[in-house]
């Protein structure tokens, strides 16, 4: 786009295509050779040990003898576009033929504790894998109402969740099957 040999000089070319001079002048620097040995045995290890993430890396290959830090290695493993492989929590797919629900609180105001409830589930992520925390939430005065911890992401941890905050502060939960079950005309006695 910007011709260096138009009568028009550099600065005005690039005012008028609103990009900065900066990066008309800039000239990528090309690899250095020590970074492409580095690249090559990055490759090798990382087809050795696919799992390991820059500090892994980074130990192999002063292990090996070359001194280089973690970050430079991180840099270098974006550049060739590698990561490490690892396993992450699936929180958020649903599966193929679940009933999506429609959000019927919209444009509904909140105006007092203990009128809506959410529960939502999150995973923690530990030294070897994964813990995942489920929480029944007060709308209106965000107070954590019940909260478990499990180590298997099974539904019974968040019924024994939901359970625990009914026990403890009431049967006052608007739930989508009550709203649903209920006519629009007549809103659930529930909420």
């Amino acid at each position: 786009m910007i011709d260096r040999e138009h009568e028009l000089p550099i600065t005005k070319q690039a005012q008028v295509l609103h990009v900065s001079r900066g990066s008309v002048y800039y000239l990528p620097r090309p690899v250095s050779a020590t970074d492409l040995e580095v690249m090559r045995r990055l490759d090798r290890l990382h087809l050795e040990f696919p799992f390991a993430g820059s500090r892994m890396l980074q130990g192999l290959l002063v292990a090996e003898g070359c001194k280089i830090g973690r970050r430079h290695v991180k840099t270098l493993m974006k550049r060739m576009g590698i990561e490490a492989l690892y396993r992450h929590p699936r929180t958020t797919k649903p599966e193929p033929g679940h009933k999506i629900y429609p959000y019927l609180l919209r444009g509904m105001a909140i105006t007092r504790p203990n009128q809506v409830w959410a529960m939502d589930i999150t995973y923690i992520p530990m030294a070897r894998g994964f813990v995942y925390l489920a929480v029944v939430l007060d709308w209106f005065s965000r107070r954590v109402l019940s909260w478990r911890v499990s180590i298997t992401m099974e539904a019974a941890f968040c019924i024994e969740t939901l359970e625990d905050a009914l026990a403890r502060f009431g049967n006052r939960i608007c739930s989508t099957r009550t709203r649903a079950a209920s006519s629009p005309a007549r809103p659930s006695r529930a909420c």
